[in-house]
């Protein structure tokens, strides 16, 4: 689901990490909970529990995901995590308990999901342009996919999944302002064939099918707008537009989720809160944490209840990692759990 919340990126060659930098939204020690101007409702967040603290390693620490598995179970990645600290992590919400599934000395995900195709969880690896994908369980790690896509190296941020088990990935390409060689690319769910489905695109970050599977949204972190491409239903694209421009002060748009009655909810980087939108354009509500919460900065994605409206956005900053929970509007779905 994802964005990044910064403008470049460079691996840490020795903890294969990511080092981020040059963010032009750090919010630092500011009071979260403002509404926003516009938002016809606000709908306060309560927390959960915190997952994780600032690594020493990379000096911060960055949840993304999230993922409900067959279980219930909420699956969790840090961006950020060093090598031998957690980078998946599956989470009890109920119990409030959390343990470790996957680590290993390189990868830096920024997303995780499911396939409906063979059940795998798929985590994108925004550093290195690779996809990989591991059992439920967290084992047996398999490369998917690497390589170039029409002679360029991808940064894949978020994934979206169609019926059939194809991927749909936004590839960033570049965090910088001025910048539009953003792209989404489809992957056959084999991981054979790969194909540009759009391109100039303003670091492409959300990504989610609409609630027919006859479109997708994709957010453009440095434009702070998200757009809509129709497609043919053959894997192809038949028109695309911006959609809805998003009036995010300091914050940038990041991963997004859609629930059953196709409203869309924009995660916000440089904000701890979500903005949410009907598949009109029109702002239904702000998703706040309480107010006077000090040290967290951005919300990156929301996953919500299959079947129900439980909430629950992964929310970061330097205070550390944070599970979130409000109720939703609508009823979760696929296109509603993770990115």
């Amino acid at each position: 689901m994802r964005q990044l919340p910064v403008r470049s990126i460079a691996v840490l060659a020795t903890v294969g990490a990511l080092a981020l930098t040059g963010c032009g939204t750090e919010t630092s020690g500011s009071v979260v909970g403002a509404p926003a101007a516009g938002a016809d409702r606000t709908i306060r967040a309560h927390e959960v529990m915190q997952l994780t603290k600032v690594h020493e390693e990379t000096g911060m620490t960055l949840l993304e995901g999230p993922a409900f598995d067959e279980n219930g179970k909420l699956l969790v990645v840090d961006v950020t995590a060093p090598a031998g600290k957690p980078k998946v992590m599956r989470v009890d919400v109920k119990k409030k308990t959390s343990q470790a599934v996957h680590t290993d000395g390189r990868g830096a995900y920024t997303s995780a999901q499911f396939s409906p195709y063979d059940g795998r969880v798929y985590l994108t690896d925004y550093a290195h342009g690779e996809i990989v994908s591991l059992a439920p369980d967290g084992s047996d790690p398999q490369p998917f996919f690497s390589g170039e896509v029409d002679g360029a190296q991808m940064n894949p941020d978020d994934i979206a999944f169609d019926k059939e088990g194809n991927l749909y990935v936004s590839d960033s390409r570049s965090l910088s302002t001025g910048d539009a060689h953003g792209r989404v690319v489809r992957i056959d769910r084999d991981g054979e064939k790969s194909a540009v489905l759009a391109d100039g695109l303003a670091s492409v970050n959300g990504i989610s099918f609409d609630a027919d599977y006859r479109g997708l949204w994709i957010s453009e972190l440095t434009q702070n707008r998200i757009s809509y491409l129709r497609l043919d239903g053959e894997g192809g694209m038949t028109s695309r537009h911006t959609a809805i421009r998003v009036d995010g002060g300091i914050a940038q748009t990041d991963s997004i989720a859609v629930d059953a009655e196709g409203n869309l909810y924009q995660a916000l980087h440089g904000r701890a809160a979500m903005a949410v939108y009907d598949r009109h354009g029109e702002r239904l509500a702000t998703v706040e944490l309480p107010g006077g919460t000090r040290g967290l900065e951005s919300a990156t994605n929301v996953a919500i209840t299959p079947g129900g409206t439980k909430a629950y956005m992964t929310v970061s900053g330097p205070a550390g990692g944070y599970l979130y929970t409000f109720d939703a509007l609508g009823k979760g779905t696929r296109q509603s759990n993770g990115g």
